[in-house]
């Protein structure tokens, strides 16, 4: 008789702590770079169109950089720092409840089960079953859909976003800086468009999206950020304005 394999999880699936980790740093990490390339890139063209000017380029840029690095950084951990706090409060909120009302709150688990479409007996058998488990995961699994090893730190995040602007940043710099006059702006149009590709690319793999079509998506955002900036900073230029 045919021995019968144990469940497993498939691989090409994402499950909740696979997915949980893989979004933080899709958010965090990825887009952060993606941000530093466009906003750094788009601020040296622009001002590459309206002077040739190496320092004047250097410092835009690296007023550019730090800023976006702080700015990032400070937006991350506010953000993460609410999404926190509500979770929290929210695992507070049902520890509490579980310890006053362990009975009503059985029959709410039990009956969350059945509008899944158990039967009355097996959802109160699941919810039995999970209670004595872990009474307190089962609950914010089946009612809030969030668990408390999801919570994440607001300076980690913060962190990661300063130093994914930081790295996406540099390269325009570099691109925008290093080339002989004459052929910064189409190296760094250039530089810049295939690393979006690619922070793209990466970006849907990550979250097991299409790469093609992210990736087209953010060089177009990226080309239109960029003729834009050049084009205003190359008319401020030869207006005489700057």
């Amino acid at each position: 008789m045919a021995s019968i394999e144990p469940a497993t999880l498939h691989d090409n699936e994402p499950h909740r702590d696979d997915l949980a980790h893989r979004l933080n740093w899709l958010r965090a990490g990825v887009l952060g770079a993606n941000d530093g390339i466009v906003s750094v890139a788009a601020i040296v063209v622009g001002v590459a169109g309206a002077t040739s000017n190496t320092a004047h380029i250097l410092t835009a840029g690296t007023a550019g950089l730090v800023g976006g690095a702080i700015s990032m950084a400070l937006g991350e951990y506010v953000s993460v720092s609410s999404q926190s706090d509500t979770q929290k409060s929210l695992i507070q909120k049902e520890r509490q409840e579980l310890e006053e009302q362990p009975e009503e709150e059985l029959t709410e688990l039990t009956a969350i089960y059945e509008a899944k479409g158990l039967s009355p007996a097996t959802a109160r058998t699941v919810a039995s079953e999970l209670t004595r488990h872990d009474a307190l995961a089962a609950h914010l699994s089946a009612e809030l859909n969030i668990h408390e090893d999801d919570i994440v730190s607001p300076w980690n995040a913060a962190f990661a976003s300063a130093v994914a602007f930081t790295l996406g940043a540099v390269l325009p710099m570099l691109a925008i800086l290093l080339p002989p006059e004459g052929l910064r702006v189409p190296l760094t149009f250039a530089a810049v468009l295939v690393a979006l590709a690619i922070t793209g690319a990466v970006g849907a793999w990550i979250g097991g999206a299409s790469r093609v079509r992210a990736a087209v998506r953010v060089v177009i955002g990226g080309a239109l950020a960029l003729a834009a900036t050049f084009a205003v900073g190359n008319w401020l230029g030869a207006s005489g304005i700057v």
